[in-house]
């Protein structure tokens, strides 16, 4: 690749934004436009450093920046690759305008403990960003664990019985997870010396048995359960009784993210894409990926909630990140590391979408949504590119990815040469359950005329809301012309050729 590893301290400087954020956030909880402004500040704060390192690792260099050493061979240090600053940028940039959609819902609503609420998501960014720039499997970790516990607040933020509940069980699976990472670190430590992500990976045969390295990478499955894969995806849905801003940050920006980075990086950068093919273990991942991509579709078909909805659809989208990964081909990997950023514009529109319902009209069931598209033009044509993309539809940015995983699979070995049949029944499910809702938004009429009160007909709300929802659809839009919009498309190249080692 030609680069090189260049320290800096701006690694860490990006990192702190959302830390430091939330100090002020405490000292002018009783100021809101103060308050308000520092996390406003923060992400742009944050974006434009963390921007400012793409050119660098654009053209193959590497920012490192180490800490402390814990053991031999084991850093607490930070390093941004091709494929960490495609998550570090999708995460920071979003993070900018659901602060921004976070004030108009959370005013709008009048909802409370918002000093909490912007407390704990600046943390919720913390813990993201971190795992996007983490050096090795235990700078991972931390961050890994620091993004589950601050986000719990937030799930169980109404502190009604069904959102303790909610926020009882997304901590169990995730700490439980947390259990599975850490055992998977301390043993991958054991083997190599080392838990420093490398393209290729750090494991050989020569490690441990067949057998021993297949129930590891089990392990490490297991310890990255935020991806929701079946059958631990039900903290996912259950979650949803968070507000939506919340929702757009497990599904789009941070925590399932977080999930899917985990396992590409285990595959590519653990394992590597040799011993993954010596061990058979593309094909078992593949195999369990599809699974969880058909039938979370068919369990999306039958919610009428708007937010389930697009809960089981994220689930579907996620193990169409890891199918990507486990092709083990260029294109299949390619198309897994955009799909990162391109599925995060497109969900976080479509929840973006359903909370600009919520607070417009009260709305949060499919069925009670006729005629919304003419009350709401903007938001209801923002959905739309949304649901187009998850369908895998042009002019949106899915439908790139899925070329690639088309390709992917042409260019895969055995049974693999013949997946392309689930990406296209995955496509016509998700047709299946987004078009009807486009359907009744704009072909059904109410039967009375329940858009009024007092007189006053619902619109759109607050322009807080509406803007961040309509970037986000131009944007997944963009990508579909624009590809190597924010180096997504240069970074995903350099990154897919340092795990094949060309």
């Amino acid at each position: 690749m030609g680069g090189a590893e260049i320290e800096s301290i701006r690694p860490l400087i990006a990192i702190l934004f959302p830390a430091i954020c939330s100090i002020f956030i405490i000292i002018f909880r009783e100021h809101p436009n103060i308050r308000e402004s520092w996390t406003i500040l923060a992400s742009i704060l944050q974006f434009s450093i963390i921007f400012s390192l793409a050119p660098e690792v654009a053209k193959g260099d590497i920012i490192v920046c180490k800490l402390f050493t814990i053991m031999p061979g084991l850093d607490f240090a930070f390093r941004i690759d091709a494929f960490g600053m495609i998550f570090a940028i999708t995460a920071s940039f979003l993070w900018i305008l659901v602060s921004f959609y976070s004030i108009g819902y959370m005013r709008s609503l009048e909802e409370h403990a918002q000093t909490r609420y912007f407390f704990c998501f600046c943390w919720a960014i913390f813990g993201a960003v971190g795992v996007a720039m983490a050096k090795n499997l235990v700078t991972l970790y931390v961050f890994y664990e620091i993004l589950t516990v601050s986000t719990y607040p937030l799930v169980a933020h109404d502190e009604t019985d069904e959102a303790l509940f909610a926020g009882r069980k997304y901590l169990a699976y995730l700490m439980t997870a947390g259990c599975f990472l850490l055992a998977a670190t301390v043993i991958t430590y054991y083997l190599t010396g080392t838990t420093d992500f490398e393209p290729g990976g750090i494991l050989t045969i020569e490690d441990a048995s067949p057998m021993f390295l297949r129930i590891l990478f089990a392990i490490f499955i297991l310890g990255f359960m935020k991806a929701a894969y079946m059958p631990f995806h039900s903290w996912l849905p259950t979650a949803m009784v968070a507000p939506t801003p919340v929702s757009a940050l497990l599904h789009a920006v941070a925590v399932v993210k977080a999930g899917v980075f985990g396992i590409i990086r285990t595959v590519c950068y653990v394992y590597g894409i040799e011993l993954m093919h010596s061990l058979n273990l593309g094909i078992t991942l593949a195999l369990f990926a599809t699974f969880t991509i058909i039938v979370a579709n068919l369990f999306a078909l039958a919610q009428d909630n708007l937010k389930r909805r697009l809960a089981y659809s994220t689930i579907n989208q996620l193990s169409l990140i890891i199918f990507g990964v486990a092709l083990l081909s260029e294109e299949g990997i390619k198309g897994a590391m955009m799909h990162i950023p391109f599925h995060g514009f497109m969900k976080i529109t479509l929840f973006l979408c359903a909370g600009s319902i919520m607070v417009a009209t009260g709305k949060k069931n499919i069925s009670e949504m006729k005629g919304v598209g003419w009350r709401m033009p903007i938001t209801m044509l923002a959905f739309t590119v949304g649901a187009l993309g998850m369908c895998a539809l042009p002019p949106t940015a899915g439908y790139i990815t899925h070329h690639y995983f088309a390709h992917g699979c042409e260019h895969s070995t055995g049974i693999l040469h013949f997946f392309p049949y689930v990406l296209l029944i995955a496509s016509i499910l998700d047709v299946m359950y987004f078009f009807p809702i486009i359907y009744t938004a704009f072909c059904e009429k109410p039967a009375e005329d329940v858009w009024c009160e007092n007189g006053w007909c619902f619109g759109e709300p607050s322009p807080f809301i509406v803007i961040p929802l309509t970037i986000t659809a131009i944007g997944a839009i963009l990508f579909f012309f624009f590809p190597n919009l924010f180096y997504v498309e240069r970074l995903a190249e350099l990154a897919v050729e340092s795990v094949a080692g060309e």
